[in-house]
């Protein structure tokens, strides 16, 4: 195969020391996206100990949350090309050595200035070493059943850090304090930080005259992107017709727009626009965001179902979400077993079934549910389809593209997921308010809410496996000798 032949010696390299180095990678991958992921969903639950403890006011507690969401969305493109221009083990060390120290600030904080700003230092750190933990893994594996597993072990931890933010922000908030939310990603990034400087092997494909970024690309796309998850976190409290919602949304597609163009004339473009020419690439990316949309909100939304009505204690919600956290992990395990009996797409369309399915049946919840009856069943349909997608979307977005471009294409997987949840919690959450609203007080009125924003996800998932039928017929993966 021509892949094989034109890997880095770098990577043939690795390969040749066996399996448990390759392992090491996945290991150091999947650690360094679970605390990405795990900061976007931990913080919530903390966020009453945190107003308490810094004295913050009611409209400046947002940004304990979006501080983190908006550096991490607005940076994510430049730290995948970062990975590609001056090594993956490099940018990967760096954006982790940059998240320790800001989660180690953060717990330290004094003041609701000095916890934003860490919160914001952290979203850089996570945006530049988010992109690097999918490129170690697209550069140790060559495509095939190898590369499907670990992508299948990123996509399960990774998600379960998300789901498991809940749990371990609730049992850390009340039994030590909340400012152990942030101190806990120290001791673990300090593990990964040196299990990784002295096990990773670097790989790098630019020669080291042309390691160059495109700063106009950089800032434009930070600016783009960053505006847009601005402006969409404004919508939830000013309404989407507000001068300051819109005009934050001008601003990003204007800034997007001369990105666009600035990338087609750049001689070192920040993201050359030809990967879009792949159509796994610009398909998955597409289907990505669509879906993300109702990814990212579903936690949220179960969340404040189970505490603001079924009256659930945090660590008693936590626990709760532990059976969907498994149903990820164990779906994304599967990925690749059942692509040896069925193609990718068929297999996305399924997970994508089986997705909605879950989404419309939760939006039968009742204000009077139990954990079995209201929660378990419809739990367990969309969680493990959705690990059943998300895995094959990110193979997908990763298939068919040169090793020299892996950095830019996790960047864009990453971008299109970060924005896509952005979008779809801003979206869902209007709708719920309105629904909410239209039903009156109590707590009917709020499940009512809440179970319109999960038939909105089921609508999202529907609307992204339109574009399945657009993405190119994968092979099945052979089964191990």
């Amino acid at each position: 195969m021509s892949q094989m032949t034109s890997e880095p010696d770098s990577v043939r390299a690795e390969q040749q020391r066996g399996g448990a180095t390759a392992w090491i990678a996945v290991f150091a991958a999947c650690v360094g996206q679970f605390v990405v992921v795990l900061d976007i969903s931990v913080i919530n639950v903390a966020l009453p100990s945190i107003r308490e403890g810094l004295g913050i006011g009611a409209g400046s507690l947002q940004w304990v949350v979006n501080a983190y969401v908006i550096t991490f969305a607005g940076f994510l493109l430049l730290g995948g090309r970062a990975s590609d221009l001056f090594g993956r083990k490099s940018v990967f060390l760096l954006g982790l050595g940059i998240f320790t120290a800001a989660s180690l600030l953060g717990g330290l904080a004094t003041s609701p200035g000095m916890l934003t700003a860490a919160r914001a230092v952290q979203g850089l750190g996570a945006a530049v070493l988010s992109p690097a933990t999918l490129t170690i893994l697209t550069t140790t594996f060559p495509e095939g059943t190898g590369r499907v597993r670990a992508i299948a072990t990123w996509t399960a931890v990774g998600t379960g850090g998300g789901a498991a933010g809940g749990l371990i922000g609730g049992v850390l908030t009340d039994y030590l304090s909340w400012r152990w939310v942030l101190l806990i990603n120290v001791p673990l990034g300090l593990i990964v930080i040196v299990a990784s400087a002295v096990w990773l092997t670097e790989s790098r494909t630019r020669q080291a005259g042309r390691r160059r970024l495109d700063v106009p690309g950089a800032v434009l796309a930070t600016l783009g992107a960053g505006s847009l998850a601005y402006g969409i976190s404004q919508t939830e409290s000013h309404g989407w017709g507000s001068a300051r919602a819109l005009g934050l949304l001008l601003l990003g597609v204007v800034a997007l727009a001369a990105f666009v163009v600035v990338e087609h004339h750049a001689a070192e473009p920040l993201t050359p626009l030809g990967v879009f020419r792949v159509r796994s690439v610009s398909v998955a990316n597409a289907i990505t965001m669509i879906s993300g949309m109702a990814f990212y909100a579903l936690w949220y939304f179960l969340s404040l179902y189970m505490q603001n009505v079924l009256k659930y204690s945090a660590v008693e919600t936590g626990l709760a979400l532990v059976p969907h956290t498994l149903a990820v992990i164990v779906s994304a395990q599967l990925a690749p077993r059942i692509t040896r009996w069925i193609g990718g797409r068929a297999l996305l369309t399924l997970a994508g079934v089986l997705t909605a399915a879950g989404f419309f049946w939760q939006s039968a919840m009742k204000a009077d549910g139990t954990f079995l009856v209201t929660l378990l069943g419809p739990g367990i349909a969309f969680s493990f389809g959705a690990g059943l997608m998300m895995t094959m979307q990110s193979v997908f977005a990763t298939t068919g593209v040169p090793q020299e471009q892996a950095g830019v294409v996790a960047g864009l997987v990453n971008t299109s997921r970060t924005m896509g949840g952005a979008l779809g919690l801003s979206v869902l959450s209007s709708l719920a308010a309105s629904r909410t609203d239209r039903g009156g007080t109590g707590l009917e009125a709020l499940t009512s809410g809440y179970a319109s924003a999960f038939f909105g996800a089921g609508v999202a998932v529907v609307l992204s496996m339109a574009l399945i039928v657009l993405l190119p017929r994968s092979p099945r993966s052979p089964a191990p000798a």
